[in-house]
């Protein structure tokens, strides 16, 4: 049965609401400001393992069962780096959000669609368009100028949108269904996550966990509650868009993904404040024009594409 029109209003409004749950992300951590990043990560992991098997329950679904686990064992080693590279993203978009860096997220969420173009030609043989190649262009032309500006390569935006797109790459390949893998994902690495936090709380190194048991009364109930929602608020925004996956197309997924880095970028100068000089506003502006090319490209193409659902539709509904 082809999708009607309903369905591909729900899948847009499905992946609109998770770049929008992603762009109000860093709300949520300002109420963590420097906040140990690795202990975070460890409550993020250990977390995410009963709040997946809580979602997958009450959605109707199961997790592949041992044997099914056994028959492709390369998919589970996939699992283990694509939770490996969304490690490294993660920890670093939590440092920036809780260190001040909020454009430094902005960015790497920018250029992430770059380094995603990139992949794919060197690794899925893709073909770049004309606008994919300039955009890839000025991308560079971008960062090279904040190197030549500041004499160091923005390293923080380098990682979330690098490794992003590394873990994007590896789900190509796994053939589980997206909720299975990201519980995958965090089951590979609970056991190190929990047994850091056990040891962070025996050693009295624990800012999230100290006092839990000694010194009840004065404990912060609140922020261990909000290192605890780390896993959720990261998570949600994952469901909503795995969701949307099945329900719309990936060219309209493509073009709405802008959401998350653009509220990132409006957070960061209009409410947090944070210092937008003119090295940044030129790079910004580089990276912006490769994008909107790239947008203004695949424009024709998603509406000959909807031309073609809503044909489709006309003709199976006249044949009933």
């Amino acid at each position: 049965m082809p999708h009607t029109s309903r369905t591909t209003f729900q899948g847009n409004a499905l992946a609109a609401f998770a770049f929008l749950l992603w762009g109000l992300m860093p709300l949520y951590f300002q109420m963590l400001p420097g906040a140990d990043t690795n202990e975070l990560q460890a409550f993020r992991i250990t977390f995410s393992v009963p709040f997946m098997l809580l979602i997958i329950l009450s959605l109707g679904k199961k997790l592949p069962t041992i044997a099914e686990l056994k028959a492709d064992k390369r998919s589970v080693a996939l699992c283990g780096l694509a939770a490996v590279l969304m490690c490294v993203s993660w920890y670093s978009f939590i440092w920036a959000i809780t260190h001040g860096q909020v454009l430094a997220a902005s960015l790497g969420f920018f250029i992430n669609p770059l380094f995603a173009i990139a992949l794919g030609v060197l690794f899925l043989g893709d073909k770049l368009s004309k606008a994919q190649s300039l955009a890839v262009i000025l991308g560079f032309c971008g960062i090279g100028y904040m190197v030549l500006s500041y004499g160091e390569l923005p390293w923080l935006s380098l990682l979330m949108g690098g490794f992003f797109a590394l873990y994007g790459l590896c789900k190509k390949f796994i053939r589980f269904d997206s909720l299975s893998s990201v519980s995958i994902e965090a089951m590979l690495l609970m056991p190190i996550a929990l047994g850091y936090l056990v040891w962070l709380w025996g050693t009295d190194q624990s800012v999230a966990l100290s006092g839990l048991l000694s010194n009840s009364q004065n404990f912060n109930w609140k922020q261990l509650l909000l290192y605890m929602g780390t896993a959720p608020m990261t998570l949600m925004p994952l469901i909503f868009f795995a969701l949307a996956i099945s329900r719309t197309s990936l060219s309209m997924i493509g073009l709405m993904q802008y959401i998350e880095p653009s509220m990132h970028f409006l957070l960061a100068v209009l409410l947090f404040n944070e210092h937008f000089d003119q090295v940044k506003a030129v790079s910004f502006a580089l990276i912006w024009t490769g994008l909107l090319l790239c947008s203004l490209e695949a424009l024709p193409a998603l509406r000959q594409r909807r031309a073609e659902k809503r044909l489709q539709n006309i003709r199976y509904n006249s044949s009933d």
